[in-house]
């Protein structure tokens, strides 16, 4: 299996922050008449700008499978794919993201749940993405590509491989010393984050314990296909069938961890796993733009007592607010996605406040 300059608008008290504040250039790029913005892709180190085809899928949105599949470890030996060579070291090591995308979340949170801020750098890309894919546009929110000084993040990608042909997506893992991705598929970095670097942290916390693996590798599959994917499956598919094949397997799976959270504190029982973060960057968009955008409106999380309380706990554990970024949230899906949203205009609701008390603690 496999995230700046601002117009006139009032922002409402008690909105997300940022979230009323249109930027100028999304809306002058959204509103010209002749030009449709896609989701582009590299093929033999061209770039095209193109949307996913659905024609031979009935519909149906498939995701690719991630390209860079080597792994970072403790002593450079390969990992579970890949080849060897990625030895963990302080400073070496550079991941690009998108504040928007909730697969490049993951990676953020885990960087910041094992305080490895100054052992691996971070450049953010801008919220929009347009004809040429993620950019590093500072009016967009961006911190710019100090490590390759790139304008384009597919130009990083064919700086890997000037051959490459896939979709340029993030997270991408950056090895600074070989000049080359290491790896862009989150399931596989915030594992890396999780143990590889723990000579490097005074944070020892295992989110991928041992003992729990088989449970925690259940749950990670169940609530990729039906709710990480499943939102996307749902909201990018092009025909009424697909749609409602994956509506209903979303709320399904929905209501299955609802009533799973009414009897434990977390998804494996009673400790905070990569399940749960896995699970966070879906939950935290989904009232804001997938009830909406992606039309996943059978319910809200809101409406669910024990996903929303859970959600709420994760929010407010410490440094993980600061990790949210509903701005670039918001703008980038209605913004970029004028296939679905052809006007480009961003929502100033709905009223969000993930700083609530929680019910949690009654598990103790």
């Amino acid at each position: 299996m496999p995230r700046g300059e601002t117009g006139t608008l009032p922002c409402r008290k008690g909105v997300a922050a940022g979230a009323g504040a249109l930027h100028v250039r999304d809306r002058q790029r959204a509103n010209k008449p002749k030009r449709r913005i896609w989701m582009g892709l590299l093929v033999d180190g061209e770039w095209k700008d193109q949307w996913y085809d659905t024609r031979k899928t009935g519909g149906r949105f498939e995701r690719p499978q991630s390209r860079f599949r080597n792994w970072v470890t403790a002593d450079g030996a390969a990992g579970p794919s890949g080849e060897g060579g990625f030895r963990a070291e302080p400073g070496r090591y550079h991941l690009y993201i998108s504040h928007a995308c909730p697969w490049a979340h993951r990676t953020v949170i885990f960087r910041k749940l094992k305080k490895l801020e100054d052992a691996i750098s971070l450049s953010v890309v801008a919220h929009f993405m347009g004809s040429e894919g993620w950019t590093f546009d500072s009016a967009g929110g961006s911190t710019g590509d100090g490590i390759n000084n790139t304008q384009r993040l597919y130009e990083v990608y064919l700086r890997a491989d000037p051959r490459y042909s896939g979709r340029v997506s993030v997270p991408v893992l950056w090895d600074k010393e070989r000049g080359t991705i290491v790896n862009n598929e989150s399931s596989e970095i915030i594992r890396m984050l999780n143990s590889a670097f723990d000579a490097f942290t005074p944070v020892k916390t295992d989110y991928y314990p041992a003992a729990l693996r088989e449970e925690i590798d259940r749950v990670n599959d169940m609530v990729y296909v039906a709710v990480n994917n499943g939102v996307y499956r749902t909201g990018f598919a092009t025909s009424q069938e697909a749609y409602e094949e994956a509506f209903g397997r979303l709320f399904d799976t929905l209501e299955k961890l609802e009533e799973r959270l009414s009897a434990q504190r977390y998804l494996v029982g009673g400790q905070i796993t990569e399940a749960d973060w896995r699970l966070f960057t879906t939950l935290v968009r989904f009232d804001a733009v997938y009830v909406g955008h992606f039309k996943c409106n059978w319910r809200r999380i809101a409406d669910y007592p024990n996903l929303s309380n859970y959600l709420r706990e994760l929010y407010q554990t410490p440094g993980i607010a600061e990790t949210v970024n509903m701005e670039h949230i918001k703008r980038h899906y209605y913004g970029s996605h004028l296939k679905i949203n052809p006007t480009g205009i961003v929502p100033l609701g709905p009223e969000l406040d993930f700083n609530t008390p929680h019910d949690r603690g009654r598990f103790g």
